[in-house]
């Protein structure tokens, strides 16, 4: 061991020889020795400081450099998805412009096939006046006919008798009588046959016309099918979206359509069904066909009021970061969606129904529930401010409250829950499932 201890201090001799630094003052003059292993200690601080400082620029570098891309890979998505979020309000007001027209275009069209029903009356019951019309028209010429005929037997039967009989010494002379009765029978004869030719006309121009009401009659069921094939068209544009939405909900689409029937039960309005007389005949098809429409639309019109009570809309119409998603989270489930925003961003409620709850709860910090019909519930916790109260009824769309960041939460967002029947739903598969209709 000692020999390995001289030859280290040997070969550190060689390489840091022992130095020293003479001091000099006006009295004296001093020395620091500097030996082989003092010079080593200090070369080795020296190096480690350089290598610490080298090292610990390049850290500090690498985490601006990273950050900084993180950051501008931040904004980028949140660009693209406010961008999106745009084209997705475009797409729903261009939809609901179209429903809009849709419904324009129905009233208009439904207007048109009244009046078209009663034109269609109106001529058919001219035609019908017009064949009974006919019907004693021919049945006056017939009774004309046959009395003309009676009378010029009755003519032929007496000439013959005055022929056979002759006119004896003594006897009256009856040819007086009979050029009396010549004559009244020819005066009914010429009197018949004036009847004929004018009923014989009155039955040409009851043909024209009723010719006439034959072609006003297919040029009006030319009209009504081009009506009702573009209204079955727009109607079906228009419930197509509605049955996806609610399918990809997962609903009943019609058990929630019954309890709204149930729940809407009242008489009238614009989609009772069209009824016509029919006096014991089979409904005729333009009016079964009408009919068909008027129950898709009454179906358009219960998605609307069933889509008003469940949370199909989002609770912010500003831009947010969707910061956390729904399901599990460090072994537990997070029953809800985070989306941030800048504090006091307002919030909406999402469907109808009644404040259940509003305040602070552990947890949630200031929160509001809200009760919606099916057995819906929605929650919209961590708010700055609460702008509703309970048992206050609300719309979809009304200000409940403020976007905070109270209660347990790292910064300004909404916790955003859906629940049904007690049970929480991932609230992005009604928001997703709107998406193509609101």
């Amino acid at each position: 061991m000692t020999l390995l201890g001289n030859r280290i201090s040997a070969a550190l001799a060689r390489r840091f020889p022992e130095k020293r630094l003479f001091l000099r003052s006006e009295t004296e003059t001093r020395f620091i020795r500097l030996s082989p292993a003092g010079q080593l200690l200090a070369w080795g601080g020296a190096v480690l400081f350089v290598g610490w400082t080298g090292l610990a620029s390049a850290l500090v570098l690498m985490h601006g450099i990273g950050a900084g891309s993180v950051r501008e890979q931040a904004r980028r998505e949140q660009a693209l998805y406010e961008q999106r979020l745009n084209e997705l309000a475009g797409e729903r007001d261009l939809h609901a412009a179209e429903v809009l027209m849709t419904r324009e275009r129905f009233d208009t069209a439904l207007g048109q096939i009244s009046r078209l029903q009663a034109l269609l009356l109106e001529s058919e019951n001219r035609r019908r006046e017009t064949e009974r019309g006919i019907e004693v028209i021919q049945a006056t010429l017939r009774r004309t006919l046959k009395e003309r005929d009676q009378a010029l037997e009755e003519a032929a039967r007496l000439a013959a008798l005055l022929e056979e009989n002759g006119l004896g010494e003594g006897n009256a002379d009856p040819r007086a009588e009979i050029g009396s009765t010549v004559d009244f029978l020819a005066a009914a004869l010429e009197e018949t046959a004036r009847e004929r030719d004018r009923q014989m006309r009155l039955a040409a121009r009851a043909e024209a016309l009723a010719a006439d009401l034959e072609l006003e009659r297919e040029l009006l069921q030319e009209r009504n099918e081009r009506i009702f094939s573009q209204l079955e068209d727009a109607v079906s544009l228009s419930l197509a979206p509605l049955d996806k939405m609610f399918e990809a909900a997962g609903l009943s689409t019609e058990r929630i359509l019954n309890a709204v029937r149930r729940g809407y039960s009242g008489q009238g309005g614009p989609l009772t069904p069209i009824s016509f007389s029919t006096r014991g005949a089979p409904p005729d098809p333009d009016s079964l066909r009408a009919n068909e429409i008027l129950a898709r639309l009454d179906r358009i019109n219960l998605y609307r009021i069933a889509a008003e009570k469940i949370p199909f809309a989002l609770p912010l119409r500003s831009s947010f970061r969707l910061t956390s998603r729904f399901g599990p989270r460090n072994g537990r489930l997070h029953a809800g969606t985070d989306m941030a925003g800048p504090m006091g961003t307002p919030l909406y409620a999402t469907a109808d129904g009644v404040v259940s709850f509003a305040g602070r709860q552990s947890g949630y910090g200031w929160v509001v529930i809200i009760k919606h019909d099916f057995g819906f519930e929605t929650r919209y916790a961590h708010q700055s401010r609460i702008r509703v109260k309970k048992g206050q009824r609300v719309s979809r769309g009304d200000r409940i409250g403020d976007m905070g960041s109270s209660g347990r939460s790292t910064g300004s967002h909404v916790h955003y829950e859906v629940r049904r029947n007690g049970k929480p739903v991932n609230p992005m598969t009604f928001i997703k499932a709107a998406r193509d209709v609101f």
